[in-house]
């Protein structure tokens, strides 16, 4: 190799030098650096928190200018002339006429209920000017003022409610075009699903809130005819009325009440779903009420002990504990005992989801149901009605005197540990059974399996397994064909109405 060749190998070799040490101190400059910068994980994982940021402040921005406060006054009550609309305290005793209320200078005191005022929130879901809210807020309030996010303030002109599912329609004339909240679908919300709650808690406006949905389906007494949204977004007195918010800012809720023992926020709130919401607004603005169509029975629910006994597999669908007459479910051939799967196409998995998809029905539309009889499917076609008014009012109580029945032979059976005798004329009468036949429980010893069950004197029981019993011999003869190992099932009369009961030895 001559001596120009070797120059020009060592310069390539300086070359190749210069740029792999180039190469390594880039890579050693960039890991130097990468130590201040977050690791490519971590860079996503801020990322989606700014983006669920985002979306939870395009939510709010939407749905904001739709929520007003509401302030409600109720006025002074006053007794006119110091009259009593009390009960005489000394009623009863040997001093009850010497304290009557009209004997002169005997008018007991009744101080003045004072002037009242309430706070909660409400969604504008119609630009005209129409308002939702909860009918708790604005029940026997005799001023309603509603303000509205821009600070606007109106008298309320109308207001209509529906105390069944605690919701009010509220209508205001603001002279304009109003920003108006969407009704989302809140059938499609999930467990888990994220929420956001606006409004007026502690007077302090327009405030939100952002929590998930923790459960579907809730009973509360504050709704009898709503299965409620759970949420643990922060709900406090103030939010009732308010809005339950998707992020795509549509309302899937109203929020209602709170689950507390101090009366604050303690993790658990729950709204009243859109799509009944829905349902009962368009009703009450188109009519002022809401008529509901209905069967005329009585349900329950299905535990493992009943589903056994009446041959299911296992707990499924609404049990019917009672048939009232006269009524479309008596028409269409119901019976106590039936197990109702689905009704009118829908699959219905507690008394609750029934009757709400029943009370949603076209009054005078035929509608079929999916049963189970006597271990058998079965279908039924039932013509729904509208629900009179007086319709499931309880009758009177069952009285705690002389439930034993004195006037004809009692049976004990002392497996069962329980007593039961004939219902007479006179007792059907005095403990509200008239028009009903069974046998009446005149005694329940308290440590027997009876009594374990809930069973208690002065009920009646009205069948045993699949017969009907109408004497002390049918009851024993009943008896019979049922085993305590495999459970005796029973359908017993209340004064809360007819539940199935099984009485199973342990």
């Amino acid at each position: 190799m001559t001596s120009i060749q070797n120059l020009n190998l060592r310069r390539w070799l300086i070359i190749v030098s210069l740029i792999a040490g180039l190469g390594l101190g880039t890579v050693l400059w960039q890991g130097a650096i990468g130590q201040d910068r977050p690791a490519t994980g971590e860079a996503n994982g801020v990322e989606k928190a700014k983006s669920l940021s985002r979306a939870f402040r395009a939510a709010a921005k939407q749905v904001i200018p739709t929520v007003v406060k509401i302030k409600t006054t109720t006025k002074p009550m006053r007794f006119e002339g110091g009259g009593s609309s009390r009960e005489n305290p000394f009623k009863g005793t040997p001093f009850e006429d010497f304290f009557r209320d009209d004997m002169p200078g005997n008018r007991f005191y009744h101080p003045p209920i004072p002037r009242r005022e309430g706070l909660g929130s409400g969604v504008i879901i119609d630009r005209s000017g129409i308002i939702l809210t909860n009918n708790h807020v604005v029940a026997d309030a005799d001023a309603v003022l509603i303000e509205l996010a821009d600070g606007r303030q109106f008298k309320a002109t109308d207001i209509k409610t529906d105390k069944q599912t605690d919701l009010a329609v509220l209508r205001i004339d603001a002279g304009g075009s109003l920003p108006a909240a969407a009704l989302g679908d809140s059938d499609a919300m999930e467990i888990g699903d994220w929420v956001i709650a606006v409004g007026n808690p502690f007077d302090l406006e327009l405030t939100v809130s952002a929590g998930i949905i923790s459960g579907k389906g809730r009973a509360l007494a504050a709704g009898r005819r709503a299965n409620f949204l759970q949420t643990d977004a922060a709900i406090n007195p103030g939010n009732s009325g308010g809005p339950l918010v998707n992020l795509d800012g549509e309302v899937v809720g109203i929020n209602t009440a709170i689950a507390s023992s101090t009366g604050a926020y303690q993790g658990v709130g729950f709204a009243i779903p859109a799509n009944l919401a829905k349902w009962v607004t368009s009703q009450l603005i188109k009519s002022g009420n809401v008529q509901r169509a209905y069967l005329g029975v009585g349900i329950g629910e299905i535990s493992d002990d009943v589903a056994r006994a009446l041959g299911i597999d296992r707990a499924k669908g609404v049990l019917v504990t009672e048939v009232f007459p006269d009524t479309p479910a008596a028409v269409a051939g119901f019976r106590e005992g039936d197990v109702i799967l689905t009704f009118a196409g829908h699959e219905v998995g507690s008394p609750r989801q029934l009757q709400e998809v029943v009370e949603r029905s076209p009054a005078g539309s035929k509608q079929k149901v999916g049963i189970i009889r006597d271990r058998k499917p079965a279908s039924l076609t039932v013509v729904v009605k509208p629900l009179p008014g007086d319709f499931g009012l309880a009758s009177a109580p069952l009285g705690s005197d002389d439930r034993r029945n004195g006037d004809s032979p009692a049976y004990s059976n002392s497996e069962l540990g329980l007593e039961v005798g004939d219902l007479t004329t006179e007792l059907a009468k005095r403990l509200g059974y008239e028009g009903f036949q069974g046998v009446l429980i005149t005694d329940a010893e308290p440590d027997g399996i009876a009594a374990a069950a809930g069973i208690r004197s002065g009920m009646l029981i009205l069948r045993v397994g699949n017969k009907i019993v109408k004497s002390v011999d049918e009851f024993k003869a009943a008896l019979k064909t049922q085993s305590l190992e495999k459970g005796v099932l029973l359908l017993i009369r209340t004064e809360g109405g007819n539940r199935f009961v099984v009485l199973k030895q342990e």
